[in-house]
């Protein structure tokens, strides 16, 4: 988007259908106006990013000391499932282990 190299007229570029196309706005006053309306809405566009970044920082401020309780919380599943005689399968289901006696032989 611009002025042309001698500021005489205003283009504006846009893409159409994956092309940049430049669209002739025009000189003088019409095109000092489009200018302006353009920087304008490149602002408003900007501001808009900031607040959406924003406002994303803040789910993550209060995601994270959720996160971290739910891995505290998976860990406890783990030792108590470890704990009740049970193994993950190729790390997904949890399984009996097969197979153990108290004397420590597996029947065959």
């Amino acid at each position: 988007m611009g002025w042309d190299k001698n500021g005489r007229y205003y283009t504006r570029s846009r893409r159409v259908n994956g092309r940049v196309v430049r669209e002739y706005i025009g000189g003088g006053r019409a095109g000092e106006l489009v200018a302006q309306m353009d920087a304008i809405a490149r602002d408003k566009r900007e501001t808009e990013r900031a607040c959406a970044k924003i406002a994303r920082e803040r789910v993550e401020a209060l995601d994270a000391p959720l996160a971290e309780l739910n891995e505290q919380a998976d860990l406890l599943i783990q030792a108590a499932l470890v704990a009740a005689g049970l193994r993950q399968h190729k790390r997904g289901e949890w399984r009996k282990k097969r197979g153990e006696h108290e004397s420590g032989t597996s029947t065959g």
